[in-house]
């Protein structure tokens, strides 16, 4: 088809640089996608270079502990993509020799990888003819081909991939980045650059006035409050903290122990209330400072299982985002 010998003449010339597409390592390729999956460029792209320089290869990252992998992706939220990440690797090192899977289906197995992630990695770092389906591509996709599939729907990426597959050009990762783009420099969600696309001639929507409406995503995102009580407590030189064991958005990260009876009976206790975003919810905290003796600090570490951290130390420890905004300005 047309399109993809136009999109791809465009790429050539106005594809945006970045660190990641000067490599087809299929680790570093992993890892980009990986942070991108939820967080814009501008956001993650120190983050990548420096989780690059901390791991430069799988066998470093399985090589790390979990404190170590958790402190560098502080701050990127959606921690379990770390931790997918840091099984993987391992899984990898032990299983694999510390060869990385060479094919979509390969590469799919792997935990936290979806379809559009194999594919990307697959296309890019090996040369595989599959398809990268990603929100970009799916609002392409539905105007070039004029499409009301709801994209919210799995058959609808199913749809498209099938679609797509049979067409897909020799050097498919180029192809796969060049949909990106074009959907995040050109075809945008809303007041797309129509009169700049390379494909305008191409595209079906546009040709007939539709392209404002597509891509079609209903949606059954339900956004529930979650109210969460945590203490501070500190001898003004320490503080008491401990490592979330379960699962959950935090796991494996550090937080304050949560309010309960002993503390309740404290006076003189500073309460700050924050309140913290997230995809599917919001994070309604409360955190009462409560200033103590050292020697009390001590009673409430055993008592609660805390670890005693220093002040100053607190940038070595991997705090949630909003905890993390606390400790820097008490």
């Amino acid at each position: 088809m047309n399109f993809i010998i136009y999109l791809l003449n465009w790429y050539e010339k106005n594809q945006r640089k970045f660190p990641w597409r000067n490599t087809r390592n299929p680790y570093q390729i992993w890892v980009s996608e990986i942070i991108f999956q939820q967080t814009r460029i501008n956001q993650g792209y120190e983050y990548f270079l420096n989780f690059i320089d901390k791991f430069p290869d799988i066998q470093t990252l399985a090589a790390a502990s979990e404190d170590e992998v958790l402190h560098v992706w502080q701050g990127l939220g959606y921690y379990s993509r770390a931790h997918n990440l840091h099984f993987s690797a391992k899984f990898v090192c032990s299983e694999l020799h510390g060869n990385f899977p060479d094919s979509y289906e390969k590469i799919l197995q792997l935990k936290g990888i979806g379809g559009y992630t194999a594919a990307a990695i697959a296309s890019i770092a090996f040369g595989e003819r599959v398809p990268a389906i990603d929100g970009n591509a799916f609002r392409v996709y539905s105007r070039i081909f004029n499409s009301e599939r709801d994209i919210s729907k799995t058959r609808t990426f199913n749809y498209f991939f099938h679609l797509m597959k049979p067409l897909m050009p020799e050097n498919a990762g180029d192809f796969n980045q060049a949909v990106m783009d074009l959907g995040a420099m050109i075809c945008l969600p809303t007041n797309p650059k129509c009169e700049i696309c390379p494909i305008q001639t191409e595209c079906i929507a546009f040709c007939a006035k539709n392209q404002q409406n597509l891509p079609v995503k209903s949606s059954n995102l339900v956004i529930k409050t979650v109210s969460l009580h945590y203490v501070f407590v500190t001898d003004s030189q320490n503080f008491l903290a401990k490592k979330r064991s379960q699962s959950g958005i935090w796991k494996g990260l550090y937080e304050f122990p949560e309010m309960n009876d002993d503390f309740r009976q404290k006076k003189n206790v500073e309460i700050r209330n924050l309140t913290h975003k997230l995809t599917h919810r919001i994070l309604d905290i409360t955190i009462s400072k409560i200033e103590v003796k050292s020697r009390q600090l001590q009673h409430f570490a055993l008592a609660e299982n805390c670890l005693i951290i220093p002040v100053n130390e607190r940038k070595n420890y991997a705090f949630p985002k909003p905890l993390e905004n606390f400790l820097i300005v008490i």
